[in-house]
């Protein structure tokens, strides 16, 4: 059984920085893309940013380039997004998933993920 579990939100101010986490079990990891989404009330869930099972390739939202990072650490099996420069926009519940045995991250809508976490919330005050 697959499970996902995000940690790390917080409040924070704006401009500063949070790192969070996402751990994962039950799947082969290292051949996993692995995916951040983010959303608000009464808006769909939209991705942040999402990385290859090897690392090597990563996707941004364009609101989020240049200010977050996405990276793994496959003995781990935990990818992370470090949010820099942060703004109250950046509020929402953010939620890591995954897509069902898929190593390259080619698509970008959440109905293409599988398996996902149960969320943690972001508050950036301004």
């Amino acid at each position: 059984q697959v499970q996902v579990v995000e940690s790390g939100g917080g409040l924070v101010q704006a401009g500063g920085s949070l790192r969070l986490s996402c751990a994962a079990s039950g799947l082969t990891f290292s051949r996993s893309c692995m995916g951040w989404f983010r959303q608000v009330p009464g808006k769909e869930r939209d991705i942040v940013a999402a990385i290859s099972g090897g690392g090597g390739i990563t996707f941004y939202a364009d609101s989020v380039k240049g200010r977050f990072t996405i990276s793994r650490d496959n003995a781990k099996n935990t990818v992370y997004l470090q949010m820099n420069s942060l703004k109250p926009e950046d509020t929402a519940v953010y939620y890591c998933a995954a897509p069902a045995r898929k190593y390259y991250c080619d698509d970008y809508s959440p109905n293409d993920y599988d398996y996902w976490g149960q969320g943690t919330q972001v508050t950036v005050s301004s």
